[in-house]
């Protein structure tokens, strides 16, 4: 694995050969040049922007499914005043997207004072849906004097569909990331940036992807430290959620096979109208990308056997077979609250009853000990119980357990956020459960967000001063360990992660809100691990 990262030598000798315009008397840049040309962007009172710049060719036509292309150089000074349309969403997700989408979004400090740490995000969104350009992350750049890169990226069958004739089947979406990062590479120091330092960071999917580049050969040397928020390369899916209400038995994986998809790709080309054999993939992509957009959650994984992942990358993490870089992890304390509420239809609550049905049929012959675990007499609603141990097993276990097996290897800091009283990034129906530290809750605490936090009414919810001073200390030890692969500075000690030693930072409001957890022993993880493995 180490053979890998022998290619960043290569690379390193590329970098910083972008020379920055810089702005008379002093004034902040405005214009930079990139290796495709010269963008301009908007000065604000804090941060400079650079929205809806190219970092690939426009996938579409015969380039859709394809890896992705070089961006063809433009003349005079392009415009990167606004961002560009997001990717092609699932039915529901937003509205206005595109498959034109291989665009980025970079914020850096007002003025220029030295080379800074860049941090890469992926946005969630189940790879089915979602956006950089939801975030603004003025008060992570500001505060923590670093360049913040937001990648919009093709998803669900645009990203991560697979054919027979398709050489990158099931992995356009994470070969779209790599390219944005090698954009970072060769462009980082014309917006201020360091293009040595580079940190891969992302939430739900887009903590799994990042997981991923960790274990994949093609993103050997495109980063320097990585940062997994709510997704780990162990993630099997949640056992229930929205739209499939069944779960499914014994151990689950979240990584497809490359047969897998090329296997559904084919019955879906059939499904579609195109013929059998080589004519097909001209046939899909003649179609419309309105004929394709019911097949967004089919493909909304990336494959595993590929030459992008040749092996499924939690087993790969348990093998010691991912890239040496310091990694941050970590998860929310009631993760699946969110994913339960929504889960419960009209006509099927989470009943008693329910509750002993949904564990027959994903725990089998286990079910009794879990039904024992978590007894119903210890929660407000069999639906909390529910989510509960889905938090557990689904989420907060395998994060920790990637997080053991980076710390054999690397340097590695875990987290729980638990401010139960944090505003929801999306709210739970009413009179569902509480909405606790749930999915995503995190993410208002840093970067700033349209309209979130939200109740359930649309009403936006403020933060708190205990709520504000957390978000501080947040992007503090964030942006600290881009800039050195340790979270540690003024804020309270961040004890490193070790493989026999479980601990987490817990993170929520309070005089004794930062402290050691032992996040392993709360979520019942030895439970989970001899269930599961």
């Amino acid at each position: 694995m180490v053979r890998w990262r022998l290619v960043a030598v290569a690379m390193v000798a590329t970098v910083g050969l972008v020379v920055p315009s810089v702005g008379a008397g002093g004034a902040p840049e405005r214009t930079v040049r990139t290796t495709s040309g010269l963008v301009r962007g908007v000065v604000e009172e804090e941060v400079r922007r650079f929205l809806g710049v190219p970092y690939a060719a426009p996938p579409v036509g015969e380039l859709r499914w394809r890896a992705p292309g070089s961006v063809r150089p433009w003349s005079g000074v392009r415009d990167a005043g606004k961002p560009a349309l997001p990717c092609r969403q699932a039915p529901g997700e937003i509205q206005n997207s595109s498959e034109d989408c291989l665009y980025l979004n970079v914020t850096a400090p007002r003025h220029r004072s030295g080379p800074k740490p860049v941090m890469v995000w992926l946005h969630g969104g189940g790879n089915f849906g979602g956006t950089g350009n939801e975030v603004d992350p003025r008060r992570m750049v500001s505060s923590g004097d670093v360049v913040v890169v937001t990648v919009n990226y093709r998803l669900g069958v645009f990203g991560f569909f697979g054919h027979p004739g398709l050489a990158d089947s099931g992995s356009f979406g994470l070969l779209d990331q790599q390219a944005a990062l090698r954009w970072v590479r060769r462009n980082a120091a014309a917006f201020g940036g360091d293009p040595r330092n580079v940190t891969l960071f992302g939430e739900s999917a887009g903590g799994i992807d990042a997981c991923a580049h960790l274990t994949s050969p093609r993103a050997a040397g495109l980063f320097d430290r990585v940062i997994l928020q709510s997704g780990s390369c162990s993630f099997p899916g949640w056992t229930i959620g929205p739209g499939f209400t069944t779960p499914v038995a014994g151990p689950r994986s979240y990584w497809p096979s490359r047969h897998d998809v090329v296997a559904a790709g084919a019955a879906a080309a059939t499904e579609l109208g195109c013929p059998a054999g080589p004519a097909a993939l001209h046939c899909l992509r003649d179609l419309p990308a309105e004929a394709l957009l019911g097949r967004m959650t089919e493909f909304g994984a990336p494959a595993s056997g590929t030459a992008t992942l040749p092996l499924n990358p939690g087993a790969a993490v348990a093998a010691g077979a991912f890239h040496r870089v310091p990694v941050l992890t970590g998860h929310t304390r009631d993760e699946a609250r969110f994913v339960t509420a929504w889960s419960e239809l009209p006509d099927q609550p989470i009943t008693e009853q329910r509750f002993h049905t949904l564990t027959e049929q994903a725990f089998g012959a286990h079910a009794r000990h879990v039904r024992q675990r978590y007894p119903l007499t210890d929660y407000d609603s069999p639906a909390l119980a529910w989510a509960t141990l889905d938090t557990d097993r689904s989420m907060a276990c395998p994060q920790l357990r990637d997080a053991r097996g980076f710390a054999a290897q690397t340097p590695t800091y875990a987290y729980r956020f638990a401010d139960r009283t944090a505003p929801p990034y999306a709210p739970v129906p009413p009179g569902s459960m509480p909405d606790g530290a749930g999915h995503a809750a995190e993410l208002t605490y840093l970067f700033d967000i349209a309209g979130k936090p939200i109740d359930w009414n649309g009403n936006i919810v403020p933060h708190t001063p205990p709520q504000r001073a957390l978000a501080a200390t947040m992007i503090a030890y964030w942006t600290r360990f881009a800039r050195t692969g340790n979270p540690n500075g003024n804020a309270p000690r961040w004890a490193p992660a070790h493989p026999d030693a479980p601990r987490s930072q817990e993170l929520r409001t309070g005089p004794d809100g930062i402290a050691p957890v032992n996040a392993a022993s709360a979520h019942q993880c030895a439970f989970w691990h001899a269930i599961d493995d």
